[in-house]
């Protein structure tokens, strides 16, 4: 008889987990947009950092079972104490930490006692501040009229998209003109996060705009950015940023509630979703509409939208009256919302 040689194959290398996790994963199973990955590999290089200089491993010679949950717990109480990190920068460090941890819990199943306990690591709560949005008549007079110049005509139709679809910054600058349809039910194809793709229908003003943009820019082409810069080329965050502090305060002289107000694309976005909430849609229409994977995010409108309702609820009480509102503990308010 002859003896078949088995070899044990040996599990990656941290280092060599970490090139595939962003060479490979995040971009081809993930899909995870460019910023997000940037993001994530800031983290790596904060924590790689501290590693260094808590333990005394430089990156490369690193193991897996080094990531333990006190290792990463120290991390997080470094960011908050010494960078001055807010809560919200903390858990999203601890996310891309967790990202990778699951990642290489499926490579390497001899650390899975590891990286499970440094998976339990747990996010710190924090209060969400309310939700900013926009009135009809503030985000009306944001996207204004057409004006007589090339970029005055690209911005309304860029604020009236943005509004019509509550779509994020990446996906309206990334609208191709064949990813518009004007003809029967009109709509736009928004490319989400992750490669998703949904529809979204367009109003009859945005559609009429958008057929006199393309009547006026008869150089677009249906590979074309439907919102290009002069140059022609694909709009960036930081430009759409810029055209909308601009709009902004051209429209606070005539509305003064917008005076001094910091708004941002993704303000119109909550705009939309809070409009559409007050008008009566279903949540779970405006998860669809907002490209959500799940209502539970899209359900911090209608938190927001009862607060307000308060507020204004508290503004009608009668001035003698003794009756105030109940307002929960927040234990007890956590315990009814999970019933």
């Amino acid at each position: 008889m002859t003896n078949k040689l088995q070899t044990t194959k040996l599990p990656p290398s941290f280092s060599a987990l970490v090139q595939e996790f962003f060479s490979h994963y995040l971009v081809d199973q993930r899909a995870l947009s460019p910023h997000t990955i940037a993001a994530y590999r800031d983290t790596f290089m904060l924590f790689l950092a501290f590693t260094q200089k808590r333990i005394g491993k430089s990156p490369t010679e690193l193991k897996l079972t080094d990531i333990n949950a006190e290792l990463v717990l120290e991390f997080l109480d470094y960011l908050e104490q010494e960078r001055h990190n807010t809560v919200r920068s903390r858990n999203a460090r601890l996310a891309a930490l967790r990202a990778f941890l699951k990642f290489a819990s499926r490579r390497d199943m001899t650390s899975l006692h590891i990286i499970t306990q440094a998976l339990g690591v747990p996010m710190k709560r924090y209060e969400r501040s309310m939700l900013g949005f926009l009135s009809r008549e503030e985000i009306l007079a944001v996207i204004g009229q057409p004006g007589t110049t090339w970029i005055s005509q690209r911005d309304h139709l860029l604020w009236a998209l943005l509004y019509n679809t509550g779509a994020r910054v990446s996906e309206v600058i990334g609208i191709k003109v064949a990813d518009v349809v004007l003809n029967g039910a009109a709509c736009v194809h928004l490319h989400g996060k992750g490669r998703k793709q949904r529809s979204v229908p367009l109003w009859r003003s945005t559609v009429l705009t958008i057929k006199t943009w393309l009547q006026f820019n008869v150089r677009l082409n249906t590979a074309s950015a439907l919102l290009p810069n002069r140059k022609g080329q694909t709009m960036t965050r930081s430009n759409v940023e810029l055209r909308l502090k601009l709009a902004v305060q051209s429209a606070s002289k005539h509305i003064a509630s917008l005076n001094n107000r910091k708004i941002s694309p993704h303000i119109i976005r909550h705009t939309t979703a809070m409009h559409l909430l007050q008008s009566g849609v279903d949540i779970s229409v405006i998860a669809l509409w907002l490209g959500h994977e799940s209502t539970t995010i899209t359900h911090q409108y209608v938190e927001a939208d009862l607060a307000m309702k308060e507020h204004a609820l508290a503004k009608l009480q009668e001035p003698k009256t003794k009756f105030q509102r109940y307002k929960a503990p927040d234990s007890l308010m956590q315990f009814l919302k999970t019933l």
